[in-house]
């Protein structure tokens, strides 16, 4: 399930088409989103036109996929059988860019999309976080906050979790 509600706003997709009142839409077939809890969702999106081809409804069908995502990196743990070349990793340019390289790699880290992380899960990506001074960029808690699904004084606590194991 993706969360959402009836009432709920447009998607991306949507929102686009009506910024630009394109005249001739093209659906949008197997594209990937994300909910704000961190579920991956594979996303598709039919417009659906009357008599006279004018478009009079939209059909978005969202399948969640976090967890075939956790298999596929697990059957692929079992199945490879070396080290992938190592890629230079891209330059980032803004501190906005970087938080977010930050948490996709402590995402990576625990190997799993938020949604399905346990507090154990969540203290080992915060604490990534902050060896690697994630929140030394302003507003950074808030952000992180909202990624994890977790109140700033619970972010607070983790990272304060992590200066008692270090002996601060």
């Amino acid at each position: 399930m993706s969360g959402r509600k009836v009432g709920d706003g447009a998607s991306t997709v949507v929102m686009e088409q009506l910024r630009t009142n394109d005249p001739e839409p093209k659906d949008h077939l197997c594209y990937l989103t994300k909910t704000p809890d961190g579920k991956i969702l594979k996303s598709s999106t039919v417009y659906i036109r009357d008599r006279k081809g004018k478009v009079s409804a939209i059909l978005a069908i969202n399948y969640d996929i976090s967890r075939l995502l956790l298999m596929e990196q697990a059957l692929h743990d079992l199945v490879s059988t070396g080290e992938a070349a190592p890629v230079e990793p891209e330059k980032i340019t803004n501190v906005n860019d970087l938080l977010d390289e930050l948490i996709q790699q402590s995402v990576a880290l625990v190997g799993k999309p938020t949604a399905a992380m346990n507090k154990d899960d969540k203290v080992k990506a915060i604490q990534f976080l902050s060896q690697n001074g994630a929140f030394l960029i302003t507003k950074s808690g808030d952000k992180v906050a909202k990624y994890f699904g977790i109140s700033k004084y619970t972010l607070y606590s983790y990272i304060d979790m992590n200066r008692q194991e270090d002996g601060a």
